[in-house]
């Protein structure tokens, strides 16, 4: 049985708190309702992953409620059944290990575009900026087991994009953090809306793959403040 090492129960409970704190940014930011959708992250230095219990409502989500499992979705602590989607998140974090953060929401307008099975396409400089290119669509694929994980993977490895559009289901993002994830799928959330309203008002333009390519490396490497600390 899988147990959680002395040297890393520190970052456990410092993730345990961070993850359910996170989840009030999935409220917040409109991108659930009722018991749907689920944050988690990578215990750096263990094969473990914290994430929210299935079916329990937001106002519960508190430090003690969060589950901690190894990367096959075996509970290592916690008191209840971890995630429907835990088994997609452990697959994720077993082949990509460059991920520290996994998150799924039903969002409207990114779901809606599920429902399509068709990408976003990259229309805007914010898109560029954040997804690096069109939002990808994945395959469609039962909750239960690691099918979901094998569709995001399969469709974001070498892809710049952090969002993945899965097929008939719902969006999932990934970040090297848990709050990186849950701030791209506040961003995808905002661009599904807009590129939405601007097909209805008529044609879009994608923007030349040179100009996103330059807009993504600047966001990614110069926007914002930089770590000075020695």
């Amino acid at each position: 049985m899988t147990t959680i090492p002395g040297t890393v129960r520190a970052t456990v409970d410092r993730l345990r708190a961070e993850v359910a704190e996170l989840h009030a940014e999935l409220t917040r930011n409109q991108l659930v309702v009722w018991t749907a959708g689920n944050v988690s992250a990578r215990v750096p230095g263990a094969d473990l992953l914290v994430i929210k219990p299935s079916g329990i409502s937001y106002d519960e989500l508190t430090p003690e409620a969060m589950v901690v499992c190894d990367l096959e979705g075996r509970v290592v602590q916690g008191d209840g059944s971890p995630s429907s989607d835990t088994a997609a998140h452990a697959y994720v974090y077993r082949e990509m290990p460059e991920v520290g953060g996994v998150v799924h929401t039903h969002s409207t307008y990114a779901t809606a575009w599920c429902a399509r099975r068709e990408p976003i396409p990259c229309v805007l400089t914010m898109m560029a900026d954040e997804f690096g290119g069109d939002v990808p669509v994945g395959p469609f694929a039962l909750i239960g087991d690691d099918s979901i994980g094998r569709g995001i993977v399969s469709t974001l490895r070498g892809h710049r994009s952090p969002a993945v559009l899965m097929g008939g289901h719902g969006p999932f993002t990934i970040g090297a953090t848990a709050r990186a994830a849950v701030k791209a799928a506040v961003m995808l959330e905002d661009v599904a809306r807009t590129v939405h309203v601007a097909q209805q008002l008529g044609r879009t333009w994608p923007l030349d793959q040179a100009d996103v390519t330059q807009l993504y490396d600047r966001y990614q490497n110069v926007y914002g403040q930089k770590d000075t600390t020695p």
